[in-house]
């Protein structure tokens, strides 16, 4: 089996399946708030403080919803042992209910590898641009004139920055760039502090020091790694292209507020952008953004863009899309998941109806609780030995029945092993034999109420692709059916051999 089969068969694949999936109308859900606040909030700083906020909200509930999607630890069950045939009375089992229908949720944990790939690049694509402004801070790099130092202090306890701020001239950056949090680095490229009016230069190095001021860097850095973790959601990019928006729009309005002159600004950036080639994400940079918006801002305050309603609509078919995906899949509820799966081959038809009847949960979960009361073999003790081997035989099937894309509770042996538990005797053959070229088993059961005495099983794997499929009598008419029992089958679930 290969490596890519076992890491889809583990809790963590299934948990991560389930929780890319809820993330989808999650983070739908996130950008419609988000967008439906941005139609009547005014102020940058609220609509920056707006989208962090959904964005933490999306992460914090995507943890939550992995944490919660993953299965509580079980106890493993004990092997079967091999015991030699001494059979006389060969009686091939046929009739056998179906196995449930495999559904579209069996493929969910296929998810996981791809998005951890899809992190792992993100991840050490944002690694490399860590790297590349590490570089930046250590070569090519002079200390600017004294003067421009002396005024950049000035300037940092106007803005009440606590922490020193050095200001170099790189000639590797393009444009003026912050770089650290604990001990910030603003980098002008060479020449520009001689090349640009005094004016403007104050007003860029305002810009960087609000940055500082409002810890932007440490912020920053965290959105990217929420970007990388859910790099494959639209409204995670949407919220993060707002943030980062907001925030430059902010750093603006101090940089006009205390230079006094936003046409004086907005000739600083618009010569900036001249001569931007693009700048690193780990580093934040007063062309940030979209400049054009940026400079129409400046200059044209009252100006609005178009109906800040249109990605509410557009959030709003998302979830539409979503809610129509959720139906069309058939998502079970935990309740149709235990009568579906938990207890599929144990409840009776009768059962069955009853509970898909029942209207509320509470109802639901008085049905469940009396479920496993009648099936109690001791009653009014605090254990339920009947419920316990019933999940530890489920628990085993998983473990060693289970296939590339079928858990162990849904094979042919994983449904007989949890109806009528161990055999009394079991004869394997991984490897075939004379009789058979290929893998089968043979399990014996000494007597199984409603059915008889020495009853054999046999399971086969044609293909040798580890999937036993039990085999259909070639004789219909010396063979003995078995009906789909009501539990399992007069041997019922007793404790762990």
């Amino acid at each position: 089996m290969s490596w890519l089969a076992m890491l889809v068969r583990t809790p963590f694949a299934q948990a991560a399946g389930w929780t890319l999936f809820h993330s989808l109308w999650q983070g739908a859900m996130a950008a419609a708030v988000l967008a439906l606040l941005l139609a009547f909030l005014r102020s940058p700083r609220i609509r920056y403080a707006a989208g962090c906020v959904v964005l933490g909200t999306l992460f914090v509930g995507f943890v939550a919803t992995f944490i919660d999607a993953l299965p509580s630890a079980g106890t493993p069950a004990q092997g079967l042992a091999s015991l030699a045939p001494g059979w006389s009375d060969l009686v091939f089992v046929i009739g056998l209910p179906a196995a449930p229908v495999r559904r579209i949720t069996d493929f969910l944990p296929w998810l996981a590898p791809f998005w951890l790939a899809g992190v792992s690049l993100f991840y050490l694509k944002h690694l490399g641009g860590w790297v590349s402004v590490r570089r930046l801070r250590r070569r090519g790099v002079c200390c600017a004139a004294e003067g421009w130092q002396q005024r950049l202090t000035l300037l940092a306890g106007g803005l009440r920055v606590s922490r020193p701020v050095m200001l170099l001239e790189s000639s590797l950056a393009s444009v003026p760039v912050v770089i650290g949090h604990l001990r910030p680095i603003i980098l002008m490229p060479v020449g520009l502090l001689a090349g640009l009016p005094p004016g403007q230069v104050e007003s860029i190095l305002l810009h960087e020091l609000a940055h500082i001021r409002r810890h932007d860097y440490i912020i920053n850095m965290l959105q990217t790694a929420i970007e990388g973790l859910l790099f494959y959601h639209p409204a995670v990019w949407w919220i993060s292209h707002v943030i980062r928006a907001e925030r430059e729009h902010c750093c603006d309005d101090v940089a006009v507020a205390l230079g006094g002159n936003a046409h004086q600004y907005a000739a600083a950036l618009a010569a900036l952008e001249r001569n931007r080639q693009g700048t690193l994400e780990p580093a934040l940079a007063a062309t940030g953004g979209n400049l054009v918006k940026r400079i129409r801002r400046l200059l044209i305050p009252r100006e609005r863009a178009g109906s800040a309603l249109a990605p509410v609509f557009s959030a709003g078919i998302i979830m539409l899309a979503g809610a129509a995906v959720l139906v069309a899949w058939q998502v079970e509820s935990p309740y149709t998941k235990w009568m579906n799966e938990d207890v599929a081959y144990i409840i009776t038809d009768q059962e069955r109806a009853t509970f898909k009847s029942l209207q509320t949960d509470q109802e639901r979960r008085q049905f469940i609780q009396q479920f496993w009361q009648r099936r109690d073999p001791t009653p009014g003790t605090p254990r339920n030995e009947f419920m316990e081997e019933h999940y530890r035989r489920i628990a085993y099937t998983n473990q060693h029945f289970a296939d590339t894309t079928v858990p162990g509770w849904k094979t042919d042996r994983g449904r007989i092993y949890i109806m009528f538990g161990p055999p009394d005797e079991l004869d394997s053959h991984p490897q075939g034999d004379a009789t058979k070229p290929y893998p089968y088993e043979t399990w014996l059961y000494r007597f199984i109420q409603g059915i008889g005495n020495n009853v054999y099983i046999l399971f086969e794997d044609p293909e040798r692709t580890g999937a036993y499929h039990m085999a259909m009598d070639p004789n219909p008419s010396g063979g003995r059916r078995i009906e789909r029992p009501n539990a399992p089958a007069g041997r019922g679930p007793s404790p762990a051999n």
